[in-house]
């Protein structure tokens, strides 16, 4: 399997090259040059697997020669073997169409830990044979921050500098970074930025010369191929349980920088019968827009109480761009430079066409998020999360025959938003005991000006040349 650059002018890389160059040389990021696809006999296979096999089933054919499968195996049972549930993202009822996928009982409560869990271990892995040392930047609206650090905490030839936007993430999503001591692990709150800012920040360093040619860049944000990979897995996992291949099933997506869902769109091409893939968001809808206008034009971003979705740039856009535009590197590049200047586009018709066929989109705003936390629980006795009940809000608005299963993706614990699940139900939800001395902990911090060349020196300082 090999990796193309959505911007045409990168080298091809295979699995492990991918893995370790996160972003593109030429600004884009990578996706397979074809899908892979599974017949409805080979979905139906897979049909109770453990979580672990059905995942080195899913992604063997990404990985290529990268891995044997029997070692892919070997890491997707370390991986998961981490979880606090048997079933690793299990499924739970909540009325006859709708159900949720508990994608939280990962080391930091959120379904970022589903793939990078698996991806600290790729790169321990691919690191082993180079004998190099990576240096990961990463950007984070609250949880992929967390499940990154607890992933690379302590592994050798990795050092992990994570970014937060300063004050705009809840107070467990920044403890589980800074109360995390060991010595490869730097956290910089950037004061007066927005997380559109940190995103920024790390693009711009994977295209500074003068970082790049000193350091390996690595990156750990959804831009990086192989953690949006292992995401895809959950689709399967759910939709196997909910009758597929036989049965379609509808997917609502709490997202922001639109990664989970492209998950979900990689599924499709790789033969899951997907009825609908429903894109929720909160007010800050830029994908909502681009998928019910063809207005993809960044706004202000409004703090809310779902702040991993505070995002007013969704960099895995590209991908379904790209792939819905025919797959022309030349014209993704230049859709893409004009957006850089103008902060808007519009999308082409074959762009708008494409995603019609597969997905709608809903906007949340904080009444409606409120009302469906409440919803949960007097009518279920189910504490959902703010990010979770956006895209309950959206399934439940979606009007799909009955027949349709719809399966909301529950992306974080309630307990990591304490204050807003109260707000709504009365109920304070609590951390499970694995982390409940969070706060605790001592914390270590550094804090920075939103400023590049400031960051850049902080990194500089501190990171392990190349060689």
């Amino acid at each position: 399997m090999e990796y193309i650059s959505t911007r045409g002018s990168a080298p091809a890389l295979d699995f492990a090259g991918a893995t370790l160059a996160g972003l593109a040389s030429d600004g884009g990021l990578y996706v397979p040059r074809e899908w892979p696809r599974f017949s409805g006999d080979e979905i139906a296979a897979m049909a109770g697997l453990p979580y672990a096999e059905l995942a080195a089933r899913v992604m063997q054919p990404f990985v290529g020669d990268s891995l044997t499968p029997e070692r892919l195996l070997d890491l997707t049972r370390a991986a998961y073997g981490r979880f606090s549930h048997a079933a690793v993202t299990p499924l739970a009822q909540l009325d006859q169409q709708h159900w949720l996928l508990e994608l939280f009982h990962g080391p930091t409560l959120a379904f970022k830990d589903v793939a990078l869990q698996l991806l600290g271990l790729f790169f321990e892995e691919f690191l082993g044979r180079t004998g190099e040392n990576l240096t990961i930047v990463g950007a984070t609206s609250g949880d992929t921050g967390s499940a990154a650090i607890d992933a690379v905490a302590g592994r050798d030839g990795v050092d992990i500098f994570m970014l937060h936007p300063k004050g705009r993430v809840s107070d467990v999503q920044r403890r589980q970074m800074t109360t995390v001591l060991a010595p490869n692990v730097y956290n910089i709150a950037l004061d007066g930025a927005s997380f559109d800012d940190a995103q920024a920040t790390v693009k711009r360093m994977f295209n500074d010369t003068a970082m790049t040619s000193r350091f390996n860049i690595g990156a750990v944000n959804s831009i990086n191929w192989a953690r949006l990979m292992a995401q895809v897995v959950y689709y399967f996992a759910a939709a196997l349980q909910l009758g597929a291949p036989a049965r379609k099933v509808a997917f609502s997506v709490p997202t922001g920088n639109f990664g989970d869902v492209f998950a979900g769109y990689v599924a499709a091409q790789m033969g899951l019968p997907i009825e609908r893939l429903i894109v929720a968001t909160n007010v800050n809808d830029i994908l909502h827009r681009a998928l019910s206008s063809g207005d993809y034009s960044q706004g202000t971003v409004t703090p809310t109480a779902a702040p991993s979705m505070d995002i007013q740039i969704s960099s895995n856009f590209e991908r379904l761009l790209f792939d819905l535009g025919g797959r022309d590197g030349a014209a993704m590049a230049e859709q893409m430079r004009c957006f850089d200047n103008a902060k808007a586009m519009q999308l082409t018709n074959a762009q708008r066409e494409g995603a019609a066929a597969l997905f709608t989109s809903n906007r949340t705003d904080a009444g409606q998020m409120a009302e469906t936390i409440r919803w949960g629980w007097s009518k279920c006795g189910q504490l959902i999360d703010p990010h979770t009940a956006c895209g309950l809000h959206a399934a439940r608005s979606s009007g799909l025959p009955s027949d349709i299963p719809v399966v909301t993706l529950a992306t974080a614990h309630p307990a990591k938003f304490p204050d807003a699940v109260e707000r709504s139900t009365g109920q304070r939800p609590h951390l499970p005991a694995r982390v409940g001395d969070l706060f605790e902990r001592e914390e270590r911090c550094a804090e920075l000006p939103g400023d590049y060349a400031a960051i850049a020196d902080y990194i500089a300082a501190r990171a392990v040349p190349k060689g």
